[in-house]
């Protein structure tokens, strides 16, 4: 084996913790950028919202040589000496603000305030965090109640009824049983073994069952009707059993309530229902196919979840990274493009800590300050980086689409991550990140910005058609199709190549699931 020396010239890319750093930054959210911007505050001293100390710095100078008047003393004297101890520290953030420049500093150089020190999204207004003044001459009375939550409706009404301590204790223990949609998914026998120490205590565990099937009895005849069911067609059952008692002697509507409950008693009665299949359920039932379409007609206006109205859903309030907003009108509107002010962190590095930073450079841990300062100007130039691709891609989006923001989802442009990379010069992968959880507010509405790409479908004429316009358009037939006869994916197919596009019936199919949109045959209206 012969040894020797070579030498060998080869690149490779080395990700430094700034690019690193810069690049988990472009693909968070909103909201994940805030709790970032967060962290790196309570991590790093160096770092600070400029609405933080400004306003409390600039009002003890300006007050700094005002008299104290003889109530505010003796209000003083009562007061522990922490008072007299702010005071001091301002002055010596102060003393420590004017301290000058030594020529020795053997640091990276750049510790004094840079243009880069200051705040970052200045322009953007500062928000306040109470209430606005408008919402303090609200009346109290005119505020929005709470809202009540299925449990606590519940609740409520078991009061009225007058009941053993025991009854009322195993009618309250099913009520916090329920899921929210008021179903009770775990059988009595269940939860009466989460009560009982041991599998051995039979009798105690029968006779809790025996109060649970009181209790249920109850808890199905209150308010909303069908809570308290254990599955969906007993749900139907409860609901349609109230409406046959509301009825009174309406023979036509109870005959019709007969025969709904007599399709919710018949086993796999709910797939059949699901199918519009009234020919199974009439030869399951009896009944003819016109009293099975009757019967249809009512199951379908009951509620499958009877707690849905009370779920006090926080509903998921989209910030808009982007807002466009249209600048005069015309045959040719233009858009203007701007980042929101409100999701902008305001951020700067601490001036007084940095200046004295310069004065103990012989101080113990003097570099790993050094470091930490370095590190808070990083993140300040990679946020700012991170909205400046933002806005970027944002502008070349809206002048790509701009018949979007005019006319709609129909005039939407095919255009790929790829095109937009290669026109601002940036990897694709970057415009991926970019419009990941990163949303637009348009004229036309709310949309993430990977809504505003799609691939291109052929037409008659030589170009292309978007996808999204194509799905619109998809949309735009199924509204206007007849209830008692709707549109069959092939005949949306053929209606789309009467328009000059070319589009396969799996592609319309695919569309169709994508939109959420059921198939023809659940779509299909009762007769």
């Amino acid at each position: 084996m012969k040894q020797g020396l070579s030498l060998k010239v080869s690149q490779h890319l080395a990700l430094t913790p700034q690019l690193q750093q810069s690049i988990r930054l472009l693909q968070l959210s909103t909201l994940e950028l805030s709790s970032e911007v967060e962290q790196m505050l309570d991590e790093n001293p160096f770092l600070e919202l400029e609405d933080d100390h400004a306003p409390r710095e600039e009002f003890g100078l300006t007050r700094a040589d005002t008299r104290v008047s003889e109530g505010d003393r003796a209000s003083e004297s009562a007061l522990d000496s922490g008072a007299g101890g702010s005071d001091d520290s301002g002055a010596e953030g102060a003393s420590d603000a004017d301290f000058p420049g030594q020529e020795g500093w053997e640091g990276d150089g750049s510790v004094e305030v840079t243009p880069d020190d200051g705040e970052w999204g200045g322009e953007a207004p500062a928000r306040l965090s109470g209430a606005s003044d408008g919402d303090d001459e609200l009346d109290p009375g005119e505020r929005p109640a709470p809202q009540e939550s299925l449990t606590e409706h519940l609740h409520r009404q078991a009061l009225s009824l007058r009941l053993t301590p025991e009854d009322m204790a195993a009618l309250r223990f099913l009520i916090e049983s329920l899921n929210d949609d008021g179903y009770l998914e775990d059988s009595l026998a269940q939860l009466a073994a989460t009560l009982t120490d041991s599998d051995d205590d039979l009798e105690q565990l029968e006779e809790l069952v025996h109060r649970f099937t009181m209790a249920l009895k109850l808890l199905q005849s209150l308010e909303p009707a069908g809570v308290g069911a254990r599955d969906l067609a007993e749900c139907l059952t409860l609901q349609l059993k109230a409406l046959r008692e509301d009825a009174g002697d309406d023979e036509e509507r109870q005959h019709t309530i007969a025969t709904a409950l007599a399709v919710c008693a018949q086993h796999g009665a709910m797939e059949s229902l699901a199918k519009r299949d009234a020919k199974r359920l009439a030869q399951a039932t009896g009944a003819t196919e016109d009293e099975i379409r009757a019967a249809m007609q009512l199951i379908s206006r009951l509620e499958p979840k009877p707690g849905r109205r009370f779920a006090d859903v926080e509903r998921n309030v989209v910030v808009p990274d982007v807002i466009v907003s249209m600048v005069g009108g015309g045959s040719q509107p233009r858009f203007r493009v701007q980042l929101n002010p409100d999701v902008m962190p305001r951020l700067r590095v601490h001036d007084i800590y940095a200046n004295a930073l310069r004065g103990g450079k012989g101080g113990e841990n003097h570099q790993a300050l050094v470091q930490r300062l370095q590190e808070a100007r990083w993140f300040i130039k990679n946020i700012q980086q991170r909205f400046d691709t933002i806005l970027r891609v944002s502008q070349a989006i809206v002048e790509r689409q701009k018949n979007f923001f005019v006319h709609g989802e129909l005039a939407m442009r095919p255009m790929v991550q790829r095109e937009l990379a290669d026109e601002l010069g940036v990897h694709e992968s970057t415009i991926s990140r970019v419009t990941t959880a990163k949303y637009m507010a348009t004229p036309q509405g709310t949309f993430e910005l990977k809504y505003f790409f799609g691939s291109a479908l052929g037409t008659e004429t030589g170009g292309n058609a978007s996808s999204t316009a194509v799905r619109a358009l998809i949309k735009q037939f199924i509204a206007a199709e007849s209830a008692t006869k709707p549109l069959s994916d092939n005949q949306l197919a053929d209606m789309l190549k009467e328009q000059g596009i070319d589009c396969a019936r799996r592609t319309v199919a695919k569309y169709r699931e994508a939109m959420r949109i059921p198939v023809a045959s659940l779509r299909k209206a009762v007769a």
